[in-house]
């Protein structure tokens, strides 16, 4: 259970997913900071699961009280799990998987053999997604010069670890939040409003992309300070 709550939440950790790192998240962390809130990026390995969810318990054990966790993308299956930490108060998930115990992050991706995910596995088991396929597949909510700077900056996950089933589902004891992507990709949006139904999830949408969390920034930062005001309310 979360921490006593003696005044409004003011701590946020946020998580990223695959094919990107932590730096996608300063247009939000600098409207949280002018804010007043203390923010903290959370850089995953992307090699396991554990790994991911133990970089994020670290941020969070540094953390002086109750927490708003945020993911993105493969991000939303690492808070799932990191969400039991005692200090996380709520979370909210941008564009995200939102696993159950027993289904992993890659294992909600819908199936269509006629249109396979475009991943390029190496033979050592990590994912990039096709270079020829980043800018409109799934950065196409941004500017082009800025899409293509992540599509050549991008960090690979590790197929395993994107595919391995979750143990624990801490949407089912913390409120959470949902901003859903209405043009995404790569979850495809009536994914993401099942997801987000089965937890119960309060929603939002904004209109583009799988990285319409950047693009609007604005209203990625107040769902966030909207999730912190909810629960520090209860």
């Amino acid at each position: 259970m979360p921490q006593a709550l003696a005044a409004e939440i003011k701590n946020v950790v946020m998580v990223h997913g695959a094919w990107a790192d932590g730096s996608g998240w300063r247009p939000i962390y600098e409207i949280l900071k002018k804010e007043g809130y203390n923010v903290r990026m959370v850089q995953n390995p992307l090699t396991s699961i554990e790994a991911d969810v133990a970089a994020t318990d670290r941020v969070l054990d540094r953390m002086d009280g109750p927490v708003i966790l945020v993911g993105h993308s493969y991000g939303g299956a690492v808070i799932t799990e990191a969400g039991d930490h005692e200090k996380v108060a709520g979370l909210v998930y941008v564009e995200a998987f939102v696993p159950d115990v027993g289904e992993s992050p890659f294992g909600l991706i819908p199936q269509d053999p006629n249109h396979p995910p475009p991943f390029d596995i190496g033979e050592d088991g990590f994912v990039f997604f096709n270079e020829a396929a980043y800018v409109p597949g799934f950065a196409d909510a941004l500017p082009q010069a800025d899409a293509e700077f992540l599509r050549d900056s991008q960090v690979p996950i590790s197929l395993q670890g994107a595919s391995t089933p979750l143990t624990v589902a801490a949407w089912k004891d913390k409120p959470s939040w949902y901003q859903l992507a209405d043009a995404d990709h790569v979850i495809p949006p009536e994914a993401q409003k099942q997801m987000a139904g089965r937890a119960k999830a309060t929603v939002v949408t904004v209109s583009g992309g799988h990285l319409a969390f950047i693009a609007h920034a604005e209203d990625t930062a107040k769902l966030i300070m909207d999730a912190a005001k909810a629960v520090s309310a209860q």
